[in-house]
């Protein structure tokens, strides 16, 4: 199983226990266990926190991958784009020097 699979697995278990967390407050207030206000508080609380977690998770995941493509030394998009122009510029020099070569030959 690879992260990927994992972090869509914990995503997918995340909205399945959301759901579930709502039917249960929901259930508390038909009771009359809660009222409406205080489940339409408990819900945005807990979606606050699960948002909050959501985040979290989704920096942690962004660092985790940043360091381990740090480790495995892969270019980022800036540094390939960059080193592509500079190629391209020097095989542009390479391709004037060279016909200007060519033509001080000829002469």
């Amino acid at each position: 199983m690879t992260i990927f699979d994992v972090v869509r697995n914990a995503i997918f278990a995340g909205f399945g226990v959301q759901e579930k967390v709502r039917e249960f407050i929901d259930e508390l207030v038909k009771k009359g266990e809660l009222s409406e206000t205080q489940g339409a508080k408990l819900v945005k609380e807990w979606s606050d926190k699960a948002d909050k977690g959501t985040s979290d998770l989704n920096k942690n995941l962004s660092d985790i991958m940043s360091k381990t493509l740090e480790k495995m030394n892969i270019p980022t998009k800036e540094e390939y784009d960059r080193l592509n122009k500079k190629v391209q510029h020097l095989s542009a020099r390479i391709r004037k020097l060279e016909g200007g070569a060519e033509e001080g030959q000829e002469e």
